[in-house]
């Protein structure tokens, strides 16, 4: 994407329907909400807060992370669309009710184009002033809650769809694994690994304090340097952390044989870095089919929470990233491509089922 964004230009050839910048004077609330695409339902993604740079670097995030959630929506299965919400300023600094509130009337203003949820650095207590101003918002505690342990989970059983697909056996306990990032997301996957009798995880986080956790709940965890976390001699490389750390930089020096984690975006180029995973021999589940556990479990709460069901719907991932694999293998194309396939493939179907008029 180039440095100075042309946004007219990326609606156009992304299919985004709407772009709301919002300003609050009174608590300095200031943010961007992305509506991509409303096929299958309303837009659902999550809020984040965080310090960026530039206005346009919290735009392009906010385009990329709204894209990703159409795509994670419908290779889930759920009648969703994507969206998303971006916030700058320090999360430290920034929060209040009256803060949450105000982007809360902002969401309110959509009138259910756009549903809310948590994010990063966002919490089940900030949904809950949000929830003072609108209905539109998910994620609630009493409900489906926090929803990391779940997208950890689904995270986890793509893994081990992965390990089958590449090694016809998804015993966690004969593989190493490389954790890059463990926040709640990671640390919860690192919880499912050693439960399952992983012996050799490594991990890093440039958190020390979710270091400190870690090895307070697994002291048997290697601690390695964030910048030598790519090129660890492992089976899996597990990105848990922000997005785009597969890149030209990093790509070459992967021993991992397989790549999956909970990052959105973790391609900084899709296509190009997709094809470079490939032909390295990389086996790369795609980040919008193994994360999406999080999107399934708010989903449930909008339909009626039924946590059976939810985990019922988060096993289903495991078979479909085995799908996308041999949809990239069959066509000959890096499973980025496949998944979003996959998924526009859907789309276009329930888009051409409801082309006729049915009163409802």
């Amino acid at each position: 994407m180039d440095e100075k964004i042309k946004l007219f230009e990326e609606m156009k050839k992304y299919g985004f329907e709407q772009v709301v910048h919002i300003y609050d004077e009174t608590t300095g609330l200031k943010g961007i909400i992305v509506i991509h695409d409303t096929t299958l339902g309303p837009a659902l993604g999550g809020s984040r807060i965080w310090n960026y740079e530039s206005e346009e670097e919290a735009l392009i995030d906010c385009l990329r992370l709204a894209r990703g959630m159409t795509y994670k929506s419908s290779a889930a299965g759920l009648n969703l669309g994507g969206g998303k919400a971006v916030i700058i300023g320090d999360a430290t600094k920034v929060k209040s009710e009256a803060f949450f509130r105000a982007f809360g009337r902002y969401v309110q203003s959509l009138n259910g184009r756009y549903i809310t949820a948590e994010d990063v650095n966002t919490t089940t207590e900030d949904m809950a002033y949000i929830n003072m101003e609108t209905d539109h918002v998910v994620g609630l505690a009493g409900k489906s809650g926090n929803p990391s342990p779940i997208t950890a989970l689904g995270t986890f059983y793509a893994l081990k769809g992965a390990l089958e697909y590449k090694h016809k056996s998804d015993d966690v306990s004969k593989y190493s694994y490389a954790v890059q990032g463990v926040g709640e997301t990671g640390a919860n996957l690192v919880r499912y690994l050693m439960e399952e009798g992983a012996k050799d995880v490594r991990v890093c986080d440039i958190n020390k304090k979710n270091l400190d956790k870690i090895k307070a709940a697994f002291p048997q965890v290697k601690v390695v340097d964030p910048d030598s976390i790519y090129a660890q001699d492992v089976d899996v490389f597990v990105p848990c952390a922000l997005g785009g750390v597969l890149n030209d930089k990093t790509i070459p020096t992967i021993k991992a044989g397989i790549i999956c984690g909970t990052s959105n975006n973790v391609l900084l180029e899709e296509d190009r870095h997709g094809d470079m995973i490939k032909d390295r021999g990389i086996l790369y589940a795609p980040d919008f089919v193994v994360n999406a556990g999080g999107v399934i479990n708010v989903y449930h709460e909008i339909h009626g929470y039924n946590r059976d069901n939810v985990i019922a719907d988060i096993k289903l991932i495991r078979n479909r990233v085995i799908e996308i694999f041999k949809i990239a293998d069959k066509q000959n194309i890096n499973t980025q491509k496949a998944a979003k396939v996959f998924a526009e493939n859907r789309i276009k179907t329930i888009k051409e089922v409801r082309s006729n008029f049915v009163n409802r």
